[in-house]
């Protein structure tokens, strides 16, 4: 049973804000910073990282000469991404390879590099594995 708190929000920001805000019932934020340990939070959100896997999986086409393909590129970025030091050739290659031939589902593929838990796994494999990852894909932290 669900119960309605009639609560009512009113939010004014004023000015610069370095960090992020979250109104609301129930709310999540996750922030990752290189350097910082964050294998513990890793580990948390490695089930939900696997759930937009199998959401990508679900948007591949079922038939058609790339199908096969796709799906060995969603297996490669999975296994590079969740890699004891992950791997982000094989992350910018399957990055790439999506925006050439199925460029419908480059964003999701782009979404999922840059999904909170693998910043986690990236800043816990060490600062200089997190300085290239920015380098090639943004930061680390969504700004």
């Amino acid at each position: 049973m669900t119960e309605t708190s009639g609560a009512n929000y009113h939010l004014n920001v004023g000015g610069d804000v370095p960090g992020q805000i979250a109104v609301g019932h129930h709310n999540t934020v996750s922030r990752v910073e290189a350097g910082r340990d964050s294998t513990q939070n890793a580990g948390v959100d490695l089930t939900g990282l696997r759930a937009e896997f199998e959401r990508l999986r679900a948007q591949l086409p079922t038939d058609g000469p790339l199908r096969d393909q796709a799906a060995e590129r969603v297996d490669e970025l999975e296994e590079a991404v969740t890699a004891d030091e992950p791997d982000l050739s094989t992350m910018e290659y399957v990055r790439n390879w999506f925006a050439r031939r199925l460029p419908e589902l480059a964003g999701a593929v782009t979404g999922l590099i840059v999904h909170p838990a693998v910043g986690a796994l990236v800043a816990a494999a060490g600062a200089g594995l997190a300085g290239e990852f920015v380098r090639r894909f943004g930061s680390a932290d969504g700004a």
